[in-house]
């Protein structure tokens, strides 16, 4: 029998506690398969929601605080922009009192079109929501939340202004991602004035630059636009601002990863544990291996082999779990809005690669202590504790 065969014999010598210890570290490097696909997964998620030519401007103290109205015209005229459009919070409730169900915001309706171009909004919708005051634009996630439909009427009661406003459904965002309302910025201005009240402010300012090339220098327009003003501003792409919000995800995800180093440990003391009984269970074996010539070195390799090969089969259905599990949420992702960032998480080339050189580490953490004590150890004072 030659080495590979002798150490594939004494792996298959107790199968189940193979077994175990193998879907042991599979598990484990599933984990951290599927966790190293989630930035990539994020970034993906952004990249496709996001434009590269759109830049938010805020206030630089946050995005509580707002800006002058007056922003958006005078931005509009620099170099390279080619729309601004200004964007207030209305914090509407629509089925309960005081309570925010979905996003809605007062926006410039003569200004979506050229902002927004590539949210692919039907051009009579687009010309409604210009003609009627009261019109709205809808997201198709909230459009099937609430079973509404182009044409209905609907009233949202602001939290944040003393109004309650009528609405006219007249354009859908084709979107299934998308769960934010628009209403006509005009329409909540002219009621607030008939209150004796002006809106006048703004607090998101969403600019179009005309080539992805001038992103940088209009950003840095702006900002020197408002320099040393009593509301400074802040810039940033689009991908930029939506990453902000994920911010919180990125650090959940640092936490998993600490986890998943934690249980990798814990498997390596596992397999390090089965190993050491392994190696107690042929102790006479080894002596009379020993005894016959078999240099240490050897009988080291071949303990050592036994663990890398149990670890690196274990490695390859861990990996090739993972890729199933990411290929099956992306099928599924595909015909649901509420999944679709999933179909994002994708096990690359390099996900794979790092889920094989962990399972090696675990085999040869696990296997290099037993495997260097028995390789060492007197034949006969093995004996001795054997007879």
């Amino acid at each position: 029998m030659g080495f590979v065969g002798l150490v594939w014999a004494n792996l298959l010598r107790n199968p189940l506690r193979s077994l175990l210890t193998a879907g042991a570290v599979a598990l484990a490097v599933l984990l951290v398969c599927i966790l190293l696909t989630m930035p990539a997964g994020l970034d993906a998620l952004i990249s496709r929601i996001a434009s590269n030519t759109r830049i938010s401007v805020v206030n630089e103290a946050g995005l509580v605080y707002t800006m002058p109205y007056a922003y958006a015209r005078k931005i509009r005229a620099l170099p390279g922009v080619e729309d601004a459009m200004a964007q207030m919070w209305f914090g509407g409730a629509f089925e309960e009192e005081g309570r925010v169900t979905f996003p809605n915001f007062a926006v410039e309706a003569d200004r979506v079109e050229t902002v927004f171009p590539d949210w692919n909004i039907a051009p009579e919708g687009m010309a409604d929501f210009r003609r009627y005051r009261d019109g709205a634009i809808v997201g198709r996630e909230t459009m099937k939340k609430y079973g509404w439909k182009i044409g209905d009427r609907i009233t949202l009661r602001s939290t944040i202004w003393p109004v309650a406003l009528d609405l006219r459904i007249v354009a859908e965002i084709p979107s299934d991602r998308a769960p934010v309302l628009w209403l006509n910025r005009d329409y909540l201005e002219q009621t607030l004035e008939a209150m004796g009240r002006k809106l006048g402010i703004a607090g998101i300012i969403w600019v179009k630059v005309r080539d992805p090339k001038d992103v940088n220098s209009v950003m840095l327009r702006i900002e020197e636009l408002t320099k040393n003003s009593d509301a400074e501003t802040s810039t940033q792409t689009e991908k930029s601002f939506f990453s902000s919000f994920f911010g919180s995800l990125e650090g959940f995800v640092t936490i998993l990863m600490t986890v998943t180093v934690l249980v990798s440990l814990c498997i390596v003391f596992i397999a390090g544990n089965t190993a050491s009984m392994a190696v107690r269970e042929r102790a006479g074996e080894i002596a009379v291996l020993k005894a016959i010539g078999f240099p240490r070195r050897v009988i080291f390799s071949m303990l050592v082999a036994e663990t890398l090969l149990l670890a690196s089969l274990a490695g390859a259905a861990g990996v090739g779990l993972a890729y199933a599990l990411t290929t099956a949420l992306r099928e599924v992702a595909a015909g649901s809005a509420q999944l679709g960032p999933l179909g994002g998480f994708i096990v690359t080339r390099g996900v794979v690669i790092e889920g094989l050189v962990l399972s090696l580490a675990i085999g040869a953490l696990a296997g290099f202590v037993p495997a260097f004590g028995a390789a060492r150890r007197p034949v006969a004072e093995t004996l001795r504790e054997i007879f």
